[in-house]
């Protein structure tokens, strides 16, 4: 018995869907589409375990890279979860950990100090006579 991984799928496709499509390769004891728990909307990717090893092979090989419904299924040998293997933070996702360095933020001109610093023209009062007009 072994399992396949089948990422990038359309939103649409259900089990039923990725069971029908990989059947032609060989007996299938079980096919997975992966949900969010909340809204039940598929999160593209799913698990097809064949009965026999044979058929994964060749289901690797004629679909991977095929397109359906417009996305190109990425179609590969499932790796089993380890909950001991430590992962790191962010590990093979893209968003924060693929930003870059940081910034230069100097270099978009000079840095004001104080933005709300008080108006020091004329008629306006002083830091020392506001402070001492407090006392």
């Amino acid at each position: 018995m072994k399992r396949i991984y089948v990422g990038n799928l359309p939103f649409s496709v259900t089990q039923e869907k990725l069971k029908e499509l990989f059947s032609s390769f060989g007996e299938i004891e079980e096919a997975m589409v992966v949900t969010n728990k909340f809204s039940g909307r598929s999160k593209g990717f799913g698990f097809v375990t064949f009965v026999e090893e044979t058929s994964v092979a060749k289901a690797i090989a004629d679909m991977d890279q095929k397109e359906i419904e417009g996305r190109k299924l990425i179609v590969k040998e499932a790796i089993p979860f380890d909950p001991d293997k430590p992962r790191t933070r962010f590990e093979g996702r893209g968003g924060f950990g693929d930003r870059g360095p940081r910034r230069d933020f100097d270099s978009r001109g000079p840095r004001r100090e104080n933005r709300f610093r008080r108006d020091t023209s004329e008629g306006a009062p002083s830091e020392e006579e506001s402070t001492e007009q407090e006392n």
